[in-house]
């Protein structure tokens, strides 16, 4: 079915407005041009291949061509599935840099995922007091930096926590009746171990607050007031939860000018189907749209150069597309605790098709 008239030129109004939003004067191009493949080893594990033009080539090789210079890899403490874990990171980690790309070491403090409806810690710290988990922060973040930076692959950023918005670590570090105290400690804890490993490495504090002006600035007005100390202002923006481009714009400068600190759109992320490669429900089904863009490659690509226009004219210093390389494959699920047994909800929104092929159309541009 054709789009109408109207979504058509609502559709090319904003296009125009994204693309020609004057950029501030203190406006660089962006720098961090990310991936995050922190999927990747388990499908390669698996026997996954990917194709750029037909041909079987090294998905880091392809993506770097794309225009993507730097990689994102999530480390768990002690999850079931034994991917994600310090080992398997440091694996990830050598093959990164050997491409001559930057990396990203995201730090959940869990064995599982840690978002804005769920920290949970680790098991081996569920029953620790505040004041332990100010040390397992501190220990696992210099022990996790250490090992890396002495294999010749040291950080170039990490983040203290997955989209924190309320906290990390519950209920220990959860923010409630808006006391940042409890998670404030836990954050300079990160914050200390990751500059005692690598004075040089730039630390993230990443919420899911750009749908939210009001929100974003209570949590970091928040830990700010408490004297957390971070780097970089990290944030996820997918289209069809966290609202318009035109939001996102306005977030982002915020961000900027409120706090002094580069601002970088640490995930996000558009589907290219509607259809679902295997037996897990995709976790955004291809009809919910975004801004009349299709679900089609040309569609994804198209999406993702309006997020990384608006990023760059905000003043935003990079963007990473979440798990590009997660195609479905057969044992890659999503769940670590039964990795074999579940499937893969985000078919539908990586950069490849269900038989390794890149979308020709999506890059990186600075």
């Amino acid at each position: 079915m054709k789009p109408s008239l109207r979504a058509l030129l609502a559709t090319a109004v904003l296009a125009v407005t994204v693309a020609l939003t004057p950029a501030p004067a203190q406006a660089a191009p962006l720098t961090m041009l990310g991936a995050d493949v922190s999927s990747l080893q388990r499908s390669l594990d698996l026997g996954a291949k990917y194709y750029k033009n037909g041909v079987a080539t090294d998905p880091y090789d392809i993506l770097r061509q794309a225009g993507a210079n730097y990689m994102r890899l999530r480390v768990w403490n002690n999850p079931a599935s034994g991917y994600n874990n310090k080992a398997k990171v440091l694996q990830q980690a050598r093959a990164i840099k050997a491409r001559g790309l930057r990396l990203l070491i995201d730090f959940h403090y869990s064995d599982t995922w840690a978002d804005p409806g769920k920290q949970y810690p680790p098991a081996a710290w569920a029953a620790h007091s505040l004041t332990q988990l100010q040390s397992d922060v501190y220990n696992y973040t210099y022990d996790v930096c250490t090992a890396l930076k002495a294999q010749g692959t040291t950080p170039d950023s990490v983040q203290i926590g997955n989209e924190i918005n309320v906290g990390m670590l519950w209920p220990r570090g959860q923010v409630v009746n808006s006391n940042f105290a409890p998670l404030a400690s836990l954050l300079k804890q990160g914050y200390n171990a990751t500059k005692a490993c690598n004075s040089s490495t730039q630390v993230m504090i990443h919420t899911a607050n750009s749908d939210s002006l009001t929100n974003a600035r209570w949590f970091y007005d928040g830990i700010r007031a408490a004297g957390v100390q971070w780097d970089i202002t990290a944030l996820s923006y997918y289209c069809m939860w966290h609202g318009t481009l035109a939001n996102l714009y306005n977030v982002i400068t915020d961000m900027r000018t409120r706090y002094g600190k580069p601002v970088v759109v640490a995930e996000t992320a558009y589907q290219f189907t509607s259809a679902d490669a295997d037996s897990e429900k995709n976790s955004i089904p291809g009809t919910v749209l975004c801004d009349n863009i299709p679900a089609t490659w040309a569609g994804q690509a198209q999406q993702f150069t309006w997020v990384q226009n608006t990023a760059r004219n905000a003043g935003a210093i990079g963007v990473f597309y979440w798990e590009p390389t997660w195609y479905a494959i057969k044992g890659n699920g999503w769940d670590p605790a039964d990795i074999n047994g579940t499937g893969d909800g985000w078919d539908n929104m990586a950069t490849f098709d269900w038989t390794g092929n890149v979308n020709p159309n999506l890059r990186w541009t600075a």
